[in-house]
C-alpha cells in the first residue's frame, strides 16, 4: 500500500528471482579421447599428448581413437561407432603376409606383366615345389646358377631366413617362401641397404593413399660381396634387417645423419642429388610401386570392410586407417624392388633418428585424419535422423504399381535418376571438402592416390578394374557393378549438367513449356551448406519488409520486381530501422 504522493517505482526484477537461484550449466569443451592400451610404443603416447587427446581407461571401447600394435578382429571393427577410428583395415593381410602377397602378385603378373615387374620371382612351398624344381633344371641346362633366399611364410624380424645356391637340395616343407636373390644391389659406401618407406591409407572407399617423404635407410654391417658358396652364411652382409644387424659388433649407433648403420631417406635423397642422380624419378618410382601394390589389396580390403560395416553409406568417413611399412631394395640402376610390407611396423625409438622420423609419421597422420570433438555428437544426431526416416518412411521412393502407365514409368525412372545424381553430388562435394582439409594439413605426406596427373589416374583405374575382375570374379556382384558405375568418375560440374537434363526431361513429361538448356542461374543450382546459410540470413533480414508490402497489389511486372530486389540490397539499413519500428508498434 502506497500512502501519500510517493512515486511508484517499477522494479524490473520479479519477486521470486531473489529467492530462487538458477543453475547455470557451464558448457564443457569437448575432448578427443584415445585408447592406447594396445600399444607398447611410448612414441604413440607422446604424439597423443602433443595432439591434445585425452588417454582413456584401458577397457574403454568408446574412445575416438583406438590404437593397436597387432591386427584386430573383424568383429571389433563391426562394433565401432561411425565417429571412432582404429589403426587397422580388415583384409590388409592379403599383402602383408609373405605367402599371400606372393599369391596375389602372381595373379596380377599373369594379366599385367609389364606393370608388375617390381617383385622378385617367388614360389610358395609346398604348393609350387614342382614348378621351382623345373625352373632349377632349366637353369642347369643353360649352365646358369642363381642364388635363392628362403623365408618363413609368416615370419618377421629376419627370423628363419637363409640363402641357398643349389635349389635341388631344397626339400618340400610347409609354409616356405623361396625368392630369387637380388645379387646386384645399389651400394652405399660398399654396404647393401634397404629403405623403410611409411605409407598412410586413410580410406578404402574410395581408396586414398599418402606417402611420407622421409623414412629410414637400414644398412648391412659387413661390406657386400656377390653371393658365393663361401659367404652364403654371412647374414650381416646379405640381410639389411635392423633386428638382425643390431647384434653385430660393427653396428654403428651414430647420432649424425650422414653416419651410422641407420640413416634417414631425407639424407639419402640429398646423397642422390650430390651424385647427380634423379631424385624426382626416385620418388615417382617408389610411389608407383606402392600404389600398384595397394591396388592388388583394394578388392580384398573393400570387400572385407563392407562386410564389417554393411549399413555404412559409400563415401562416408572411414572408421579404419593404417600406417604401413614398405621394405624396398634398390638395384644398381636405382630400380625399386618390393621385399615385404609390414602392417605393424616397429615404432621403437632406440636412436634419435628413429624418434625424429617416427614421431613425424604419426603426428602428421593424426592431423590428416581430422578427428574432431563434434564427430560423436554429429554421429548421434545422424543416427536419430535416420531412425526417424525409417519410422516415418521419409525420403524413400514410392514403389511403382504393377498396372502403371508408360508415363508413370518414365516419371519414376526420372525420379530415381535424380535421386542417384543428388546422392552422388553430395558425395563428391564431401570429398572436395575432405581434400581441402588434407591439402592444408598434409605436413610431410604427399597424396599418391588419387594422383593429380589424369593420365596416371586413368592407368591406375584400369589396373583397379583388372584387380576387381581378377580377385572378385563371380563374387560380390553388387560391388563390381558399383565399381563400374560411370558416375564414380564424374566431377561436380558433370553431375550438375546431368541433373539439369533430368529437370528438362521432367518438364517435357509434365507438359510444361521447355526452357533452352544453357547455364543455370546461380539461385537454381544445388548449393553448399555455407551459401544456403547466407541465403537464409538474408531472407530473415528482409522478411519484415515483405510484411509491410502485403497491402500492395500483386500485379507487378518482372522488371519492377527486379528493381525492388535491387532497392532491398541498397536500403538494407533502412529496412532494419523499419523492422524495429514495426516491432515496437506491434508491441
Amino acid at each position: 500500500d502506497n500512502h501519500g504522493t510517493a512515486p511508484l517505482t517499477l522494479s524490473s526484477e520479479l519477486p521470486y528471482q531473489s529467492t530462487i537461484k538458477r543453475k547455470v550449466r557451464k558448457k564443457k569443451n569437448g575432448v578427443i579421447t584415445a585408447n592406447v592400451a594396445g600399444t607398447k610404443y611410448e612414441i604413440v603416447r607422446v604424439v597423443i599428448r602433443e595432439m591434445g587427446f585425452v588417454k582413456t581407461r584401458d577397457e574403454d571401447e568408446t574412445a575416438n581413437l583406438i590404437w593397436s600394435d597387432s591386427a584386430v578382429q573383424q568383429e571389433k571393427i563391426a562394433e565401432l561407432r561411425n565417429y571412432q577410428r582404429i589403426n587397422h583395415f580388415p583384409g590388409m593381410g592379403e599383402i602383408c603376409r609373405k605367402d599371400f602377397l606372393a599369391r596375389n602378385m602372381t595373379k596380377m603378373i599373369k594379366s599385367q606383366p609389364q606393370e608388375y615387374s617390381f617383385i622378385p620371382r617367388t614360389w610358395i612351398f609346398p604348393a609350387e615345389y614342382t614348378q621351382f624344381q623345373n625352373y632349377v633344371k632349366e637353369l642347369k641346362k643353360k649352365r646358369r646358377q642363381k642364388t635363392f633366399i628362403v623365408k618363413p611364410a609368416n615370419g618377421a624380424m629376419g627370423h628363419g631366413i637363409s640363402l641357398i645356391r643349389n635349389g635341388e637340395k631344397l626339400q618340400a616343407q610347409d609354409h616356405l617362401i623361396v625368392q630369387e636373390y637380388l645379387d646386384k644391389p645399389f651400394l652405399m659406401e660398399g654396404y647393401k641397404f634397404d629403405l623403410r618407406v611409411y605409407i598412410l591409407v586413410t580410406s578404402c572407399d574410395p581408396l586414398k593413399v599418402f606417402l611420407y617423404h622421409d623414412g629410414l635407410v637400414r644398412m648391412g654391417t659387413e661390406k657386400y660381396h656377390p653371393p658365393s658358396d663361401s659367404n652364403l652364411s654371412q647374414l650381416y652382409m646379405h640381410l639389411t634387417n635392423y633386428s638382425v644387424n643390431k647384434h653385430n659388433e660393427h653396428f654403428e649407433r651414430d647420432e649424425t645423419e650422414d653416419k651410422g648403420s641407420k640413416r634417414s631417406i631425407k639424407w639419402f635423397t640429398e646423397f642422390l642429388e650430390t651424385n647427380n642422380l634423379d631424385v624426382s624419378k626416385f620418388w615417382s618410382d617408389i610411389s608407383e610401386l606402392v600404389v600398384k601394390t595397394l591396388i592388388v589389396a583394394e578388392p580384398h580390403v573393400l570387400h572385407a570392410y563392407r562386410m564389417c560395416r554393411p549399413g555404412q553409406a559409400p563415401g562416408s568417413d572411414s572408421v579404419c586407417f593404417e600406417v604401413l611399412g614398405f621394405d624396398i631394395l634398390l638395384d644398381r640402376k636405382l630400380k625399386p624392388w618390393l621385399l615385404e610390407i609390414n602392417r605393424a611396423p616397429s615404432f621403437g625409438t632406440d636412436q634419435k633418428i628413429d624418434y625424429d622420423v617416427k614421431k613425424g609419421v604419426l603426428l602428421n597422420a593424426l592431423k590428416l585424419l581430422n578427428i574432431r570433438t563434434s564427430d560423436k555428437r554429429r554421429n548421434l544426431a545422424q543416427q536419430k535422423a535416420e531412425a526417424q526416416k525409417r519410422l516415418y518412411g521419409q525420403g524413400s521412393m514410392k514403389k511403382l504399381l504393377p498396372g502403371s502407365s508408360d508415363w508413370e514409368k518414365q516419371r519414376h525412372t526420372l525420379e530415381r535418376r535424380k535421386e542417384e545424381l543428388k546422392e552422388r553430388l553430395a558425395q563428391v562435394r564431401k570429398q572436395i571438402s575432405k581434400e581441402e582439409h588434407e591439402n592444408r594439413h598434409m605436413g610431410n605426406y604427399r597424396r599418391i592416390y588419387p594422383p593429380d596427373d589424369k593420365t596416371l589416374l586413368e592407368k591406375y583405374e584400369s589396373l583397379l578394374a583388372t584387380a576387381f575382375q581378377t580377385f572378385l570374379a563371380g563374387r560380390a556382384a553388387s560391388l563390381q557393378r558399383e565399381m563400374n558405375n560411370p558416375l564414380k568418375r564424374m566431377k561436380e560440374e558433370d553431375i550438375l549438367d546431368l541433373l539439369e537434363q533430368c529437370e528438362i526431361d521432367d518438364e517435357k513429361l509434365m507438359g510444361k513449356c521447355t526452357r533452352q538448356r544453357g547455364p543455370k542461374p546461380l539461385c537454381s543450382m544445388p548449393e553448399s551448406a555455407q551459401s544456403l546459410r547466407k541465403l537464409k540470413n538474408y531472407a530473415s533480414d528482409s522478411s519484415c519488409d515483405s510484411g509491410s508490402s502485403m497491402s500492395e497489389s500483386g500485379e507487378e511486372t518482372e522488371k519492377e520486381d527486379h528493381k525492388e530486389k535491387k532497392e532491398k540490397k541498397v536500403s538494407y539499413d533502412l529496412e532494419e530501422n523499419k523492422c524495429k519500428s514495426l516491432e515496437r508498434s506491434g508491441r
